[in-house]
């Protein structure tokens, strides 16, 4: 899988925080799993993308907004197959933890990303 660079707002202090997360494409729409390695609780990132869903995302050289969204319940199914048919240490994460592990959605809100 690639690595994109996620930046969300952090919700307490509302400073821009990166981290680089693998993804998955669907169109023009990236495909990130919530996993935090399998610990009881959601990544940071994801608290704040559920906070405030507008974040910016980096691949290579192209910058672009998106808005994240947890996947439906079919995208959540065909999602999280393909990412553990390409990082099966995804399936030992849920096993360590009783929390549904979010695919979560990033939809590209514009293409210029400034």
């Amino acid at each position: 899988m690639s690595v994109l660079l996620l930046t969300t707002t952090g919700r307490r202090t509302g400073k821009a925080r990166t981290v680089p997360l693998t993804f998955m494409r669907d169109g023009d729409r990236l495909v990130v799993i919530a996993s935090n390695g399998g610990m009881s609780w959601s990544p940071a990132w994801w608290r704040n993308l559920r906070e405030n869903p507008e974040a910016r995302v980096r691949i290579g050289r192209e910058l672009r907004r998106v808005r994240a969204r947890r996947g439906s319940a079919d995208e959540q199914s065909r999602f999280w197959a393909q990412a553990t048919r390409l990082i099966p240490a995804y399936l030992a994460y849920q096993k360590r933890t009783s929390r549904l592990i979010p695919v979560v959605i990033l939809e590209p809100t514009d293409e210029s990303g400034a």
